[in-house]
């Protein structure tokens, strides 16, 4: 899809772009640079120089970090509308992790260095990502929090409800997440193994809290799993 077919009102309804003028939005579009990613593709690399900033329009993005022990950590999930690989915004030169989608996406790119001229057009743009660094800040604080003071169960539970929060679904069955996660992913979001987290999952279907499948997880009974999260093994 080339820049000049974009029309504004593909972006129109996304809340980062609902009160802006025809005209910025104009300019906003006219320097886009859009990319569609396959399924494992990454949007930036951890380590690669921070060239651009982007938006999700469409599918799935997960935000992973490698460890200085070799370990891969899943930071985020990336959903349609937000804005993310700001690095400029945090006076960053390089991509602090890799954004790889999770399903086909479609996201919007910019130079890093329209960041400014960016903000100028779109005042919002400044308070949304400040917004979303102190979202993300809080609930790099709160996973701290799990893995030094929580039983995995505990952590485990609090991921799942985070997930369905973000990106539940209603279906007959219950609260889908609705874009593919493994055990592994749960895993790395949690600090604790896919033997682990399979074991957990499985007890818990058992008892008829969760269903789950290949890359895709149902919370049946969200009170019973916000109970185990808060520590009420009853």
């Amino acid at each position: 899809m080339a820049p000049r077919l974009l029309d504004r009102s593909v972006i129109r309804g996304f809340d980062l772009f609902r009160a802006m003028s025809d005209e910025n939005l104009d300019a906003v579009l006219s320097t886009v640079q859009v990319r569609q990613l396959a399924v494992g593709e990454a949007a930036f690399e951890q380590g690669q120089p921070a060239r651009e900033f982007f938006m999700l329009l469409n599918g799935h993005l997960k935000v992973m970090q490698i460890t200085p022990d070799g370990q891969q950590v899943v930071v985020r999930h990336v959903h349609p509308g937000d804005v993310f690989g700001i690095a400029k915004a945090i006076r960053r030169r390089d991509y602090p992790a890799t954004a790889e989608a999770v399903t086909e996406s479609l996201v919007l790119s910019w130079l890093a260095s329209q960041w400014d001229d960016f903000v100028a057009l779109n005042p919002t743009l400044a308070s949304n990502a400040l917004e979303a660094v102190g979202e993300r800040l809080q609930e790099a604080h709160t996973r701290i929090r799990e893995l030094s003071t929580q039983e995995v169960e505990r952590r485990v539970a609090h991921c799942l409800l985070r997930l369905i929060r973000k990106a539940g679904r209603p279906t007959p069955d219950g609260l889908l997440v609705d874009f593919p996660v493994t055990r592994q992913d749960i895993a790395e979001m949690t600090g604790t193994t896919l033997h682990t987290v399979s074991r957990l999952m499985s007890a818990w279907e058992t008892l008829g809290l969760v269903k789950s499948a290949r890359r895709k997880i149902i919370v049946v009974d969200r009170p019973a799993l916000a109970a185990l999260a808060e520590g009420d093994e009853a």
